[in-house]
């Protein structure tokens, strides 16, 4: 796939950690702060983090093919 679903991905992946981070840190939730505890646009934003974890998975494969590729 393209560099910039790459991209986009690796984007709302930081956005997650960060969030996890102050929720783990200061027990401060900055998505439902912004956009509502459960709410439909908070959700959509928690999905998207977890599509984006999941996808960044098939990263492994293509660091291990490209890797293979040089040696």
């Amino acid at each position: 796939m393209g560099k910039g679903l790459l991209y986009a991905a690796l984007t709302i992946a930081i956005i997650g950690a960060v969030n996890w981070g102050l929720i783990g840190l200061m027990r401060f939730d900055l998505v439902a702060a912004l956009f509502g505890d459960m709410s439909v646009l908070s959700r959509i934003v928690y999905g998207l983090v977890g599509l984006s974890g999941l996808y960044l998975l098939t990263l492994y494969g293509r660091l291990n093919r490209d890797h293979a590729s040089e040696s």
